[in-house]
Order: structure tokens, then sequence, then C-alpha cells
């Protein structure tokens, strides 16, 4: 019943009520895991520690077992708390009377490499068979080769790595993995291609996380086409790429501006039900339009929907602006109507849409899109505001421009440099110099002018000798009432 209570208090609730009004009823460790677990999760830490207290002192007839301190210690991790984690096992054995286990210990040295707290690691394993009766395994080995390659000290990640064997520990392909990776972290290539070499004259088959990384060393030194070697080779020994393999080499395609490349493996990822991530997509449809490509990224978003995989706000924006860039603002608002059916668009979509209309003059659209947005409670902001200006600017509707000003300072959003810019120019441009005073009375009266847009008042009006010293004067008139 714990277990399954989304509400944190009223499982908290239950167990207190459990142990203390149900006839016959005595908690277990179970229960105790259960409370104690979703709390931690909920990053009630005193609750955690009230428990922990209240499970010691019963410690005598409720036997622990790990799972209740690997999820403190975890969950401390994951806060940000590594002294703290520190601290619970340090209890284990002083307070429950247990031996921890080398898997907590584990669990704590992952915890400290989480967060770079990498020296904890090695004075915690050299004391942890003295201190705590804990004999490391070779995964301990492995976290601490793990945190010396993290502070990029390859050398001694490797003088652990040759004494492994005289304590009885054989490095397996994590250990050797983890090396690959502290030599491709520094860009060392040469001895990186060794250690692959020897993984293979060691008897061991590399998985997809070793190919991966040797991939990603190629990958950040431009050396695509060995990127491309080691994948094919990797292909051809029956081991699967797996959703990094495919991110590392969509992304190198991608800066290598190789559109068809990209979308193939994308596509290829979809087809083995991977989930690409949002940014990953928006690069692949960035480079395939920058290719001239807008159908065919207009085509890997159906794509996207046929296997269940819904893009998300950044998706759809980066297919809105291109498809606007190419002069199909009605195409994007039909894929920002079947977008709306199944999420709610966000300020960054709704801008891009608005901003695409009022380019191409569909004012009106534009404005539908603003009521809709407002209905929605998507508030506008500068972007959106300034993109309606420009508009009516650029429609030679200059009036409406200053009516939004006059709204936008009613709707408490600040202004910016290019708001001013925006109306400044395009009133000047239309001869209408009067509307500029009004413009500039407006912003004096709502006292919220920031620096860039003083600078562009003294340079644009102030500036003008014939007019300067008259437009100063109210400039600073307007300021002091």
């Amino acid at each position: 019943m714990i277990t399954h209570q989304e509400n944190l208090d009223l499982a908290f609730q239950i167990f207190d009520y459990a142990g203390k009004y149900h006839p016959g009823f005595s908690h277990t460790y179970d229960t105790y895991h259960s409370i104690i677990d979703k709390l931690s999760r909920a990053r009630a830490f005193d609750g955690v520690e009230s428990l922990l207290s209240q499970l010691s002192r019963n410690s005598s007839h409720i036997k622990c077992g790990d799972d209740v301190f690997i999820s403190v210690i975890r969950n401390y991790g994951l806060a940000g708390r590594p002294r703290l984690a520190l601290k619970t096992f340090t209890r284990i054995k002083e307070e429950f009377s247990m031996q921890p286990s080398v898997k907590l210990l584990n669990t704590l040295l992952n915890v400290f490499v989480q967060n770079k707290r990498y020296d904890l690691v090695g004075s915690t394993l050299k004391n942890c068979k003295d201190k705590y009766g804990v004999l490391p395994n070779v995964f301990s080995f492995n976290i601490l080769i793990k945190a010396l390659c993290k502070k990029n000290d390859v050398e001694n990640a490797l003088k652990v790595f040759d004494e492994m064997p005289t304590m009885g520990m054989i490095p397996n392909l994590v250990t050797y993995t983890t090396i690959l990776g502290g030599f491709v972290s520094r860009g060392d290539l040469v001895n990186a291609e060794k250690v692959f070499s020897e993984i293979s004259d060691k008897g061991w088959l590399p998985d997809a996380t070793t190919y991966t990384v040797l991939m990603v060393g190629y990958c950040k030194q431009g050396r695509l086409s060995d990127a491309i070697k080691v994948m094919d080779n990797m292909e051809y020994n029956g081991v699967e790429p797996n959703e990094v393999t495919y991110g590392v080499m969509i992304d190198a395609y991608c800066k290598e501006k190789k559109s068809g490349e990209a979308r193939n493996l994308i596509d290829d990822m979809l087809d083995k039900k991977f989930l690409p991530s949002s940014t990953l997509c928006c690069k692949v449809i960035d480079v395939l339009c920058e290719d001239g490509k807008v159908e065919n990224a207009c085509h890997l978003w159906k794509r996207m929907l046929e296997k269940n995989c819904l893009p998300d706000n950044a998706i759809m924006s980066t297919l809105i602006h291109w498809l606007c860039k190419e002069g199909k603002v009605w195409e994007a608002r039909k894929l920002f109507d079947e977008f709306e059916q199944g999420t709610i668009p966000s300020l960054m979509t709704y801008n891009t849409l608005i901003a695409g209309m009022c380019e191409r003059g569909e004012l009106n659209e534009a404005g539908r899109l603003w009521d809709d947005m407002v209905e929605k409670r998507c508030r506008p902001n500068a972007f959106t505001y300034n993109m309606l200006i420009k508009g009516f600017m650029k429609a030679g509707v200059v009036k409406e421009g200053v009516r939004i000003l006059e709204e936008m300072l009613d709707n408490g959003c600040l202004p910016n440099k290019s708001t001013y810019t925006l109306l400044i120019e395009g009133l000047q441009e239309s001869g209408m110099e009067g509307d500029v005073d009004k413009v500039m009375s407006m912003a004096m009266a709502s006292r919220e002018v920031d620096a860039d847009s003083w600078d562009l008042f003294l340079h644009k009006i102030v500036g003008n000798l014939d007019c300067g010293t008259g437009a100063l004067d109210r400039l600073l008139m307007e300021s002091a009432t």
C-alpha cells in the first residue's frame, strides 16, 4: 500500500498509523524499506534520517538488507550530498550491527564520482578493509580508474590497472573501456587505439560502449571517416549500435553538413525503436533544411509520429522556422495545427510562426495566432510584440505599431532597443516625426527605459543637431516628471 501511494504525506500517515494503532501489527524491514525509499526519492531527508534512527533502535529484532541503504546513499548522491551518503555508509556497521557489502561500497564510490569528489574514491577504497571490513572487487577498482580518468590522471589509472592482477583481480571489458575513455578525453588517440587493440588481443569482444568511445575520439578530432570505419567494423562483428552510438554519429554527420547520411541514420534509429533526443532531431532538421531539403525534414516529422515518437516544441519550432524561411507559411500553419491537437505549443513555437506570418505580410493570421496564445494563457514577450510591430511597419501601417507599443506597456512587458528601433525608424521613414515624440513620451512615462534604449534615443534623435536640443529637453522633462 505504501509503495503504490503517490501522495507522500498520505504514505507516511499510513506507515505511522499502522505502526501505532493497528492491533497486532509491527513494522518489518519491508515496510521500513518502502517508506524510506519513497521519502529519499522525494528528497525528504529529514524524514529519512528519523526513520533510519527508528530502524536502528529496532535492529535487534528487524534484520536489515542492503536495499534500504543503497536507496538512501544513491539518492543523497543524486541530491548532491556525498558527505551524507558517506555518513549513511558508516552508520551501517556502527548502528545496525551489519557488515556493509561490497555492493554498498560500490554504490558509495559511484556517488563520489557522480559528485566529482574523486579524492574520496581513493581514500575510501584504501581504508575499506580495515575501517569497514569490506573487500573491494573488480567493480570497485573500475570505479577508482574511472575517477582517475575523470580528473585526467590516466597515468595513475594505468598503475591501478597494472596492479589489479597482483590483488587477484583480472581487468574486464569495463576496465579497458574506462582506460580507453581516459585517453580519448585527453585527445590521445594513439594510445586509445593501442588499448582498443589490446582488448581483442586479451580475448575480449568489444561491446557497443567500447566501439562508441573510440568513435567519440575520432569525431572530436574531425576524423569522421575513421569513425565510420569503426562503426562498419562494429556491425561486421555483430555488435548492434546503441542509442549513444547513433547520437554520436548523427551529430558528427550534422557537423560535416552530410544531411543524407544523418537522415539515414536517424531513420535506422527509429526503425530500431530508439528515441532520438529533441536536440538531435533539431540538428538533423537544420542540416536537411540548410541543404534545401525542407520536405525531407517534414517527412522525418511524420515518421516520428508513425513511430509514436512525439515531437516537442523545439522540433516543431525548428520545422516552422524553415518552412517560413522558404515562404511556406501556410504549410507551417497546417503543421502547427496538427501539433496543437496533441501538445500545448510553447511561447517559442508561437513566436516562430507569428514571425513567419509577419514577415510574409499575413498580419491577420498573425493576429489570430496572437489571440490564440493569449486565450491559452501563453504570455507574449518582447520578441512577440517586436515581430508584430515589424510586420505593421513593413506593411506601412505605422500607427498600428505605436498602438502595439501602448498595449505592450499596459501589459507590463518591457520594450527593448529593438522595439524602439523598429518604431522610430519606421516613423522617421514615413515622415511622422511627431509620433516619434509620442513614442519617446510613452517610454519616459513607463519609467522602464533600459540603457540600450537610452543610447538609441540619444543617437537617433538627440544626435540630429537640427532638433536635438528640443528633443533632449523633452526627454529630460519627461524623465523628471
